[in-house]
């Protein structure tokens, strides 16, 4: 019988990877751009960079990343390390926030090269940097064992939950626009009628995948993955399928959304062509077009079916809440309703009569 030796305590194998080597490339990248800023053995870059690896979406990494460094930049500037901060700096942020520029693209710069020439940011804009870094500010508070949160205190902006700045779209107008899809090209015809009949959100869109079709219970059937990491097996309506498989020819592997190189397509080329062929069919709207406009139209049609059941629109938006969708169902038909139709109407009839009188 081989008797069983243990290992001297505390005996470490020798290490043979970082555990950063397991982040995904937005936690590594903040957390080198961190390290480049602060001296050698500060924690912070690491905690941002561990902070950033816990998210489970590549967008929520991405936003959270760019978020962070805004407020990291004025800390430095002014002239205190944020793990110092406290509560009358986090509010002095928020208070800078209301007016200071954001980045945009500059024009014929260098590749992703960006400018502080953009409007300030909005309430809702506002309100998510400012849930970004307390999210950081609490993570680093558990981390390190130690301190407090300085944005806890701070005051977010009032956000309506009613509101939405997104414009919406007639059922006309969306059949319009399908209509240039379809004339645009097989791939925009199942791209626009992908969004638009399955309630899709781009990003949900751009990562599915031809693998993930198949039938249920006699259904054709999409399994996605949905904001937060969850997933979900959406219905494809006959006329989406069938524009689906036009577009694959036969492809059975891969993004269904892809380029010739078999990379998923990039967001802003779909933000480009939802904006040319709205204005092919003559959208009002066309030059602030976005795809999310065809999710928010896709909701509010689904909403005016007369047979229409909260809880089954609520599961075609991938709504968790019932709440969210309840905001479609009372903001549907505010303009429509609006009473500045009649008072307009009456304001132009005693118009039209003094000018009578006036000028018999």
């Amino acid at each position: 019988m081989t008797n069983l030796v243990p290992r001297p305590t505390g005996h470490l194998a020798k290490a043979t990877r970082s555990p950063v080597d397991d982040w995904p490339d937005e936690a590594r990248q903040l957390a080198d751009e961190l390290a480049a800023l602060y001296p050698a053995g500060d924690p912070l870059p690491a905690i941002a960079g561990a902070w950033i690896a816990r998210q489970k979406r590549t967008n929520t990494r991405q936003s959270y990343a760019r978020q962070y460094k805004v407020w990291d930049q004025y800390a430095r500037e002014a002239g205190t390390h944020p793990f110092d901060a406290r509560f009358t700096l986090a509010e002095a942020f928020s208070r800078h926030l209301e007016t200071a520029p954001t980045l945009v693209p500059v024009k014929g710069g260098r590749r992703g090269e960006r400018a502080p020439t953009g409007p300030p940011r909005s309430d809702t804009s506002r309100a998510n940097v400012l849930s970004t870094c307390s999210s950081f500010h609490a993570y680093a508070v558990r981390a390190r064992n130690e301190g407090a949160d300085p944005f806890d205190l701070v005051a977010r902006p009032d956000i309506d939950p009613d509101y939405s700045p997104t414009k919406g779209s007639t059922e006309d107008e969306s059949a319009r626009l399908i209509e240039a899809a379809r004339e645009d090209g097989p791939r925009s015809y199942a791209l626009v009628s992908t969004i638009y009949t399955m309630a899709m959100r781009l990003d949900m869109t751009l990562k599915a995948e031809v693998e993930k079709l198949s039938y249920s219970e006699g259904h054709r059937v999409l399994e996605v993955e949905l904001k937060g990491g969850r997933h979900a097996v959406k219905a494809v309506p006959p006329g989406t399928g069938h524009a689906i498989d036009v577009y694959l020819a036969g492809r059975t592997t891969g993004f269904i959304f892809q380029t010739r190189t078999g990379k998923p397509l990039d967001p802003k080329y779909v933000w480009k062509l939802l904006r040319r062929l709205a204005a092919v069919a003559g959208i009002a709207n066309a030059a602030t077009f976005h795809p999310h406009v065809l999710k928010h139209d896709a909701v509010t049609h689904a909403l005016k079916a007369p047979d229409a059941k909260l809880h089954h629109v609520q599961d075609f938006a991938d709504h968790r809440d019932p709440r969210t969708t309840r905001r479609y169902d009372r903001r549907r038909g505010k303009l429509s309703s609006s009473p500045a139709y009649g008072v307009a109407a009456r304001l132009a009839e005693r118009l039209d009569t003094k000018t009578e009188t006036e000028n018999p």
